[in-house]
């Protein structure tokens, strides 16, 4: 078994974090222990930990991704990339047993990442049910990847892997979401095992928002909202003006003009801002423009509907028909116009 390495980033912990090292410590792990600035209230607690532990302090709170890359850098001084990593909380949420497993299951799985898996139940604090079952609904429509657990700390992954997770942004705790994004984009497999579900005192030690750290996962849903709305707003701006211009009875050619100017806004900002595609601008035009031309026939034969035969307003219905094809637009333009070479969407 090649040399295992546990990742511990501890941020004003309490007496757990001895427990937990030291039991770490004894399952065969080198430990690296990063006090991510507690200050100097905690420096008797580090010093114990010591004794398990080379620690790694600096003055100041930089965050949980913060912590994880200072360590990742200094295994890669230490011992380089021939080890299995493993990362975990300080807090005793993870034991030192599921820990080795996870490792055994990485180096099995030629160093793939395995993530430490906690199943949901009643018993389970709200905040972390609530979480999860968002977080992992926006992880699928986002990456079209399977994760049941997105949050779990608990991962184990080969040293080849630290370079590419320095190269990763985020210090705080939407480093871990980054990491399952990137990773998923790149095709990189990942695999889950279960764990022991631990929550201590509901959790009330976790230093995790469940909303303001999750929103990473959104914030690619965000960009395109407001590009399609963008979009949008260019489309219904032409749509009225031709509409004013030429009557109510060529709606159908004012309806295909204004998508003609709002789909090349569109396409700018999502390949250049959104999805930053390196994609050649031939081959993503290509594609998008196919896209336009089926949603334009959808927009088409929707807006038809709406106005003729169930006789919506011609204002009311652009604006109904937009919403319904806003989803499917995302999804194709994500997972097909602007995704990265090689990248596919199988379930994990």
């Amino acid at each position: 078994m090649a040399r295992l390495v546990a990742v511990i980033p501890a941020y004003e912990p309490d007496e757990r974090m001895i427990d937990t090292v030291k039991s770490v410590s004894e399952h065969g792990f080198d430990v690296v222990l990063v006090d991510d600035g507690s200050g100097s209230e905690y420096a008797e607690l580090f010093k114990q930990a010591s004794e398990y532990a080379r620690v790694i302090s600096y003055p100041e709170n930089h965050g949980k991704g913060y912590a994880l890359k200072t360590a990742f850098e200094f295994i890669l001084e230490s011992y380089g990339c021939d080890c299995t990593v493993v990362t975990l909380d300080s807090d005793g949420q993870h034991r030192a047993e599921d820990a080795l497993r996870c490792c055994e299951e990485s180096q099995r799985l030629d160093g793939e990442l395995v993530i430490g898996s906690r199943s949901q139940s009643s018993a389970s604090p709200l905040r972390s049910r609530f979480g999860n079952s968002v977080t992992r609904k926006v992880f699928k429509l986002v990456t079209g990847c399977s994760i049941y657990d997105t949050q779990s700390g608990l991962r184990a992954f080969s040293g080849e892997y630290l370079n590419r997770l320095l190269d990763i942004s985020g210090d705080r705790y939407e480093f871990e979401m980054n990491v399952l994004m990137e990773l998923s984009r790149d095709k990189t497999p990942m695999h889950e095992i279960p764990i022991e579900t631990i929550y201590i005192d509901g959790n009330s030690g976790s230093h995790f928002n469940p909303i303001k750290d999750s929103a990473v996962i959104y914030k690619e849903i965000l960009k395109f909202s407001a590009s399609s709305f963008t979009g949008f707003l260019v489309d219904y701006a032409m749509y009225s003006l031709l509409v004013a211009l030429i009557g109510t009875n060529l709606i159908f050619v004012a309806n295909i003009l204004a998508r003609v100017v709002s789909a090349s806004v569109n396409f700018t900002i999502n390949k250049r801002l959104v999805f930053k595609s390196e994609e050649s601008l031939a081959k993503s035009a290509v594609k998008y423009f196919a896209l336009a031309a089926v949603i334009l026939a959808l927009n088409t034969a929707l807006l038809w509907l709406l106005t003729s035969v169930i006789l919506i307003n011609v204002y009311i219905a652009k604006i109904f028909v937009e919403l319904i094809l806003f989803v499917f637009s995302w999804l194709v333009q994500r997972r097909v116009v602007f995704a990265r070479k090689g990248e596919t969407h199988e379930q994990i």
